[in-house]
């Protein structure tokens, strides 16, 4: 007698046999049929669709039946597929694929007819058996089938499937109707259809498009008892296509419509500064102030305002004589009515900001910065704000250790804030200035682990330029004249860092500095708006000293005067490219990555 150990032991093994017996016939009817062997194939799909019917296998199996000419049981086996599957309606399609394959079109057609009898009885078999259509290009069955569905249940949103078809066969025109019907009875897929839209059509590239879609809307628009929907929609596709001006008038016309005081005109403006379109968003925060203080968004709208001179002027350096000194009037305005220092804290760190380093005013900067260190209400942190902007024009108006006591204390009451390992590294640059090379290495070392990249970048670069420059005796008077020329950039006496930065390379002709003296000669013709002059500087460090650390920093300027001043996308364009291609692991690499997608006009569906 078999005891029930061993028996168990032998089921176990001859099931284990017959696992492995299958696995090997799979392997072999794969590869049979990879190489086109079908017949031999065949004989192994067979013995394995007898126990797994999944789609894989059955799909082979067929295509064996069908490549090896046997009919017959290929319908037969579709049929079995069916018989075990009732609800999957793409294998009933594929038997009115295998009679029209077969010549048997009257079957086809009841097969078919069949499907879109079933189908139509809810919505997602509809889109189900619609999208199989149209992939095998069934174009009129498709339609058929939609308009059947749409018949039978008026109030699914079809139209999203006749666009569909519509983009199939090509006619835009349709297209553009389905989407207007839609949105017409549901206003609610305004988003969705934004999304199919830039997926389908290039509006920054192709004016027809633009035109076409644009005419659209405005027809809607002047119609009785139109939606605000399409308001919106053509609002959505002025900014595709970066027209803003357009956008500004639309957006006004519908702020008024609804009586929403300027809330959207304000939302325009803030898109119109992210994607620097200056005058646009000025407008906009205008119209809103224009409105009266009364407007819930008054008091934004102005801060805003003066956000976006400061941004023109402290970063693209896009300013006249005479907007300097509105723009510093309208700050003073602002800074007086609200009498609050709490309040208008942030105003007026850009107003000292624009004082001194922008309109020559260093003493009265200083002046109101010292009273705010001392004003009651004010954060730690805003405390320190003040404190380093007040430090740095004191560097700028050469009174560089009284700096230094601010910076000290801002890094001691910060040491493990970023704000606080910008003051160290502020205050490193002043012992550098000052030709104490040693200590201000030994605090760039701590710097180098900032957890913020900018500051340990920045870091890293002075260092690197302290290491490989400084420590022969020869050396020190070369670097000295060096640090002082560049304290001079930094308090504009533009003239004497020249003539220390030209004593250099008199003096010492082959000496590592070359390249960070073209790098900050071109960063001096910056700060004079002589675009042209710092884009010399700038291509000959790339043509001399593509490998130094400099290169993708000179690269990136290349690219921002390019893109911003001379409007050369096709230049700038190349510059970002090369930083990419050539400086994998630069600082601006991911800023980059944006500009290339943004100048060659890729569409971003969702950022």
């Amino acid at each position: 007698m078999i005891s029930k150990t061993l028996l168990s032991l032998s089921l176990l093994s001859f099931s284990l046999s017959i696992v492995a017996q299958t696995d090997s016939d799979s392997k072999l009817a794969q590869y049979y049929y990879e190489n086109g062997e079908f017949d031999k194939a065949l004989t192994y799909y067979e013995k394995i669709y007898d126990n797994n019917q999944s789609k894989l296998i059955f799909n082979r199996y067929v295509d064996c039946l069908l490549q090896t000419k046997d009919i017959k049981k290929a319908e037969k086996t579709i049929k079995k597929q069916i018989s075990l599957n009732q609800k999957d309606l793409s294998l009933q399609l594929q038997l009115g694929s295998f009679y029209e394959l077969n010549d048997e079109a009257s079957k086809a057609k009841k097969v078919f007819n069949e499907v879109i009898e079933q189908a139509t009885k809810n919505p997602s078999s509809v889109t189900e058996v619609f999208r199989i259509f149209l992939k095998e290009n069934k174009t009129d069955v498709a339609k058929d089938i939609l308009v059947k569905a749409s018949k039978l249940m008026p109030g699914y949103p079809f139209q999203l499937l006749y666009a569909e078809l519509y983009g199939a066969l090509g006619d835009n025109k349709k297209l553009i109707e389905s989407y207007l019907d839609l949105l017409d009875k549901y206003p609610e897929y305004q988003e969705g259809v934004q999304l199919s839209l830039s997926a389908r059509f290039d509006f920054a590239e192709n004016a027809s498009d633009l035109t076409m879609v644009k005419t659209a809307f405005l027809e809607k628009i002047q119609k009785p008892n139109s939606h605000l929907v399409f308001n919106e929609m053509l609002i959505w596709l002025f900014l595709q296509s970066k027209n803003f001006n357009a956008a500004f008038i639309q957006v006004v016309a519908l702020d008024k419509q609804v009586q929403s005081m300027g809330g959207r005109v304000l939302d325009l403006g803030k898109t119109c500064v992210e994607n620097e379109s200056f005058e646009v968003a000025r407008k906009c925060f205008q119209y809103v102030i224009n409105l009266g203080i009364e407007s819930p968004y008054y008091y934004e709208a102005e801060s805003a305002l003066l956000n976006t001179r400061y941004i023109e002027l402290t970063q693209y350096r896009v300013y006249s004589n005479e907007e300097l000194e509105t723009t510093l009037k309208e700050y003073k305005t602002v800074i007086d009515r609200v009498a609050n220092p709490r309040k208008s804290i942030n105003a007026v760190l850009e107003y000292t900001k624009i004082m001194a380093f922008y309109a020559g005013k260093k003493a009265q900067a200083i002046e109101i910065l010292e009273q705010y260190t001392n004003t009651p209400g004010l954060s730690d942190l805003y405390r320190a704000f003040v404190k380093m902007l007040l430090a740095d024009v004191y560097v700028l108006s050469g009174r560089i250790w009284d700096a230094s006591i601010l910076y000290m204390q801002i890094d001691s009451d910060f040491k493990f804030d970023v704000i606080g390992n910008e003051a160290k590294y502020k205050n490193a640059r002043v012992f550098y200035f000052d030709g104490e090379f040693d200590y201000a290495q030994s605090q760039l070392n701590v710097l180098k682990e900032s957890t913020s990249k900018l500051i340990a970048n920045d870091a890293l670069q002075l260092s690197v330029a302290i290491t490989d420059n400084f420590g022969l005796d020869s050396n020190y008077q070369a670097m000295m004249w060096y640090a002082t020329a560049e304290l001079f950039i930094e308090q504009n006496q533009l003239d004497s860092a020249f003539y220390l930065f030209d004593s250099i390379q008199l003096n010492y002709p082959f000496h590592s500095l070359n390249d960070e003296i073209l790098f900050k000669k071109g960063q001096a013709m910056e700060r004079q708006k002589k675009w042209t002059e710092a884009c010399v500087y700038y291509e000959k460090i790339i043509s001399k000293y593509p490998t130094d650390i400099l290169g993708d920093d000179a690269m990136y300027r290349l690219a921002k005067i390019n893109d911003l001043y001379f409007k050369d996308k096709e230049k700038a364009l190349m510059y970002y490219k090369d930083i990419l291609f050539n400086y994998s692991n630069s600082l601006y690499s991911d800023e980059s990555r944006k500009k290339v997608r943004e100048l060659r006009g890729d569409k971003v569906l969702s950022d």
